[in-house]
């Protein structure tokens, strides 16, 4: 048997090449991981409107509380909570039984009222044919003429009370003044029931009002500083928009029709109301949710709000340095947004770089990265498209 013996060089020589190799690939993956590929943007101003939203309460445009005018018994409630009814449309009858027989009992007041005067009126007439005749003195005849004039004036007040228990008799069927949306019925048949009774309300919610506050500083920047009125600020408000409790966009477009005049000082604001159309019966009075009032803005730096990330009520951002290295900064932001965007109002200028991907989750300060700008590849792609 014959042995071979390979010089220790050798096995140290492959010893290192396997080294190297590993090395070579660890140095890869570090490399790798140490610059990872993130999209970024160009800081730059620009002109851009933003929605400033405000909470809002809506309500119908007219809000009726239905209240009897006879105290009784309810006999019968002809709707449901939440029907939509028309004008004249019967909604609750209150028991009528009593009512019927002072209607009964006033029009037999008004027959014996008549007769009365049928009575008075003759002998009236006949003391006239006697007076003329000299068998009976003037203040007999006066005597019975003033007789008459009672009898009439009993007969116009039983006519009064027969008009008054016909219309108590009427009050008994309660309908609707307006048309809309019945609201919550808290009485059902058989409730005892009183002109302070509220029996429900009629929403009339073709057009909704939706009712606003707007601060101080919003009506000097709505007025110019006071050089036109309020009245002219609202006529050249543009249309605003609804965003409802869901955080969706209501698809009728609402108009701001007044402005109070008047800045609470507990609150510092004044209220405003604005209209929005109601074909579909979407919207009924109580909803809540935003008004968003389109402000213009010139010459401003915008970033995404995913850009961003907060640290005890600071907001930074990562800008990116020499070497791609990338640093955080701390900017400071307009109380106005959009929920998708932040007006920068200190921390940024046009021209540096931030990044816009893995913010909080794969970004740290000091690492570097391998940029990937997005606005020069949606620039890029704008033109291909106009080409």
């Amino acid at each position: 048997m014959k042995l071979y013996y390979f010089p220790a060089i050798a096995f140290s020589v492959l010893g290192c090449a396997f080294a190297l190799t590993s090395c070579g690939d660890k140095s890869q993956s570090q490399q790798g991981q140490m610059a990872p590929v993130l999209s970024v943007m160009t800081v730059t101003e620009s002109n851009s409107t933003l929605d400033s939203a405000i909470p809002t309460t809506l309500e119908g445009e007219n809000d009726v509380e239905i209240r009897p005018q006879v105290s009784g018994f309810l006999t019968k409630v002809h709707v449901d909570d939440g029907q939509r009814v028309q004008k004249g449309q019967v909604l609750f009858t209150i028991d009528q039984v009593q009512l019927e027989a002072a209607v009964e009992q006033a029009k037999a007041a008004v027959a014996v009222a008549q007769a009365n005067v049928n009575t008075a009126q003759t002998n009236a007439d006949n003391n006239k044919i006697l007076l003329d005749k000299n068998i009976i003195s003037a203040s007999a005849y006066q005597t019975s003429v003033d007789g008459l004039n009672a009898a009439k004036a009993q007969l116009n007040q039983a006519k009064a009370a027969l008009v008054s228990a016909q219309k108590n008799l009427s009050y008994t069927t309660v309908t609707a003044p307006v048309s809309g949306i019945v609201g919550a019925i808290p009485y059902k048949e058989g409730t005892l029931v009183s002109p302070s009774t509220l029996l429900t309300i009629l929403s009339n919610n073709s057009d909704m009002l939706a009712y606003f506050s707007l601060n101080e500083k919003t009506l000097l920047e709505l007025t110019d500083d006071g050089k036109r009125t309020l009245r002219q600020a609202v006529d050249s408000m543009p249309p605003v928009t609804l965003q409802l409790a869901t955080g969706s966009i209501y698809p009728y477009k609402g108009k701001v029709t007044a402005i109070s005049g008047v800045i609470d000082p507990a609150t510092g604001s004044a209220q405003a109301k604005a209209v929005f159309p109601n074909p579909d019966g979407m919207l009924h009075s109580g909803n809540t949710g935003n008004i968003l009032i389109p402000v213009e803005h010139d010459g401003i730096i915008e970033i995404p709000q995913n850009a961003t990330y907060e640290v005890q009520d600071m907001k930074f951002v990562f800008v990116v340095g020499d070497s791609a290295k990338v640093h955080s900064r701390p900017i400071t932001v307009a109380p106005l947004n959009d929920g998708k965007k932040y007006i920068i109002t200190s921390g940024l200028k046009p021209g540096d770089v931030i990044v816009t991907e893995g913010i909080g989750i794969s970004v740290a300060d000091g690492m570097t990265i391998t940029p990937k700008d997005v606005t020069a590849a949606s620039q890029s792609t704008q033109t291909q498209q106009e080409q």
